[in-house]
């Protein structure tokens, strides 16, 4: 071959490199929207809770919006894995997205039609486990797809954790707006931002097969790691229980805040906020929470896990009770704030901490496994948080929560201690315990 064979050829390399790589970034975006839409369609529905499970022909109280909440996350829980498998088997994930995202918007059709079918809270339940199958879809796989992009784990995963926090926060803010207008608008509205989710899904370019071929060529395995592996892995390293163990207590707190929150913001007894102002209450944490992520991460990276995630699990059990005891709506909302920035503080701590634990074939099932605890404290926080304070009350309710998080960081001080890698003066401290 020629000089100027060889530099022809070299040419087309590095214009294919550069095509693709143009490619790549396009698709994160637009995948970045996707799942930005899709959690500003669930939390838009969040603020108005109250009004809306009455609406759709329930009693009154907190009783029924748990019930509401916990049939979606319910099935979130139980499919995000079934449409993962199918993804897998398949080789595609565009159109099980666009699938998920439009049948999640028809869901939400049929929801706000119940009241003029005059059709019982039952059937609105029985609407959002199916919603909550077909949306999880949507969500689950566009993460998953950002996963199957070049341009590296952490820019994607960025990506998707910064539109998982401000769609919570626009969510939230929106929907709160949009529920004093009338209860069933949030629906029509989360609607529509799921079918345009399902049609801007429809354009980005579906890579997993090729990442699947380049996994397999990758691989010094042949077989596959799974959950199975993970599990066994946890019995046999129990330091791999810690990051569990704090993922778990530290959604349930989260999802705890998605519903008492709400109710104890507007309740009359209280603050007696519009659903508008307890969405603008709610974005008081979103928003810290999603743009201090990333800084606390590298932060973690430089000083070790263990003051961010004992440190940061300690603050957050403390400002939790103080939200709940706070004499006047102006401490109440800057608590909110430090919610926010305790949670930023130790969630990428704690995420990192899988990843420093256990080898990198095995890392994705170790995340896998993390997000499952984590989806599981998430609907556990909604039946704690929900029947406490329909049993005893408000201010119980947050101490029971704050308290559990407290006890956690303080159990398990002295195995992030032992676990935590670092570099800085925490980290040899934590070499030396």
């Amino acid at each position: 071959m020629s000089d100027a064979d060889r530099s022809a050829e070299d040419s087309a390399s590095v214009d294919l490199d550069t095509s693709g790589a143009d490619a790549d970034a396009a698709d994160r975006r637009r995948l970045g929207a996707v799942v930005l839409a899709v959690l500003i369609s669930q939390v838009l529905l969040y603020p108005g809770v109250p009004a809306l499970v009455v609406a759709l022909g329930a009693p009154a109280g907190i009783d029924a919006g748990m019930w509401f909440l916990v049939a979606e996350f319910g099935a979130f829980v139980t499919f995000a894995v079934v449409w993962g498998a199918l993804s897998d088997a398949l080789g595609t994930r565009v159109p099980l997205i666009v699938t998920g995202a439009l049948g999640g918007a028809a869901s939400y059709v049929a929801l706000a039609s119940l009241p003029g079918l005059g059709l019982g809270f039952e059937a609105a339940l029985l609407v959002r486990v199916v919603g909550g199958a077909l949306t999880i879809g949507a969500f689950s796989l566009s993460i998953t797809l950002l996963m199957d992009l070049r341009g590296g784990n952490g820019r994607n995963m960025g990506t998707a954790g910064l539109a998982i926090g401000l769609g919570a926060a626009v969510g939230s803010v929106v929907g709160g707006a949009l529920a004093d207008l009338g209860a069933l608008y949030p629906v029509y509205a989360g609607a529509v931002v799921l079918a345009a989710a399902g049609v801007l899904a429809a354009t980005v370019g579906d890579r997993a097969a090729t990442a699947s071929t380049e996994r397999e060529a990758d691989s010094e395995t042949p077989d596959e790691v799974g959950f199975r592996d993970v599990l066994a892995r946890a019995r046999t390293t129990p330091g791999l229980l810690v990051p569990l163990a704090f993922g778990f207590v530290d959604r349930l707190t989260a999802g705890f805040f998605a519903l008492v929150g709400v109710y104890y913001f507007q309740d009359p007894a209280t603050f007696g906020l519009s659903a508008a102002g307890a969405g603008a209450t709610l974005a008081l944490f979103f928003v810290p929470f999603a743009l201090l992520q990333s800084p606390f991460g590298a932060l973690s990276d430089r000083i070790g896990r263990f003051l961010p995630v004992v440190a940061g699990s300690l603050a957050y059990g403390v400002v939790t009770i103080g939200v709940g005891v706070a004499p006047a709506y102006p401490v109440a909302a800057g608590l909110m704030v430090f919610v926010g920035v305790c949670g930023a503080l130790m969630a990428p701590a704690t995420m990192a901490l899988v990843t420093d634990l256990v080898e990198p074939e095995v890392r994705g099932a170790a995340m896998g496994l993390f997000n499952v605890f984590g989806s599981l404290g998430f609907l556990t926080g909604f039946l704690i948080g929900g029947s406490t304070t329909e049993a005893f009350g408000y201010t119980p309710a947050f101490l029971a929560v704050g308290g559990l998080e407290l006890a956690i960081a303080l159990a398990l001080l002295p195995a992030v201690r032992s676990i935590s890698p670092g570099t800085g003066v925490v980290g040899r401290l934590g070499a030396e315990g």
